[in-house]
């Protein structure tokens, strides 16, 4: 049984009645999110596409990669795309997804598809009127960097870096 407590722009909180695995009967408080799509974007020589962007919940500005909000029914790839352009003003030769992952699969069903941007064109920046960040380029072995010293602590950031890292054959 569900019973929906709020349903706003973005989320949905419900609580859920289910019968776990062991038979035990809880409510357990679920948020439901469309989901997004979230890009590393790299260019020719190297550089990381990184954003400064102020975000509320976080307490100020952070670091992270770009990202947006599924439309219902979006392809996620066709998701990152648009988001790509609109946050950072790029176009993406290539797409490729790192991963899907979970965010907090402990209360929200939200899933995150990561892509790695390469190819990249400029174009034009169009931020929704809700956004509010600064571009930042650096070396990508910069950006592991600050995963590493607690610059960048967004977890889809440190995915998908960590995954380009990866694949680049850094470790």
């Amino acid at each position: 049984m569900t019973k929906n407590i709020y349903k706003g722009k973005i989320v949905t909180l419900n609580v859920d009645t289910v019968t776990l695995p062991n038979g035990v009967t809880v409510d357990l408080e679920i948020v439901r999110h469309p989901g997004a799509s979230a890009m590393v974007p790299i260019k020719d020589d190297g550089t990381v596409v990184l954003i400064r962007q102020f975000r509320h919940a976080a307490g100020g500005f952070i670091y992270e990669i770009p990202a947006g909000k599924l439309y219902q029914g979006e392809d996620p790839k066709t998701c990152a795309a648009r988001e790509l352009e609109e946050e950072i003003g790029y176009r993406a030769g290539k797409l490729e997804l790192l991963s899907s992952i979970f965010t907090a699969p402990g209360f929200t069903d939200e899933v995150i598809h990561i892509y790695n941007a390469t190819g990249l064109t400029k174009t034009e920046q169009k931020l929704d009127r809700d956004e509010v960040l600064d571009i930042v380029e650096m070396p990508l072995q910069e950006a592991i960097a600050m995963i590493q010293d607690g610059r960048i602590r967004d977890a889809k950031s440190m995915v998908g870096l960590q995954s380009v890292f990866i694949r680049s054959g850094n470790r």
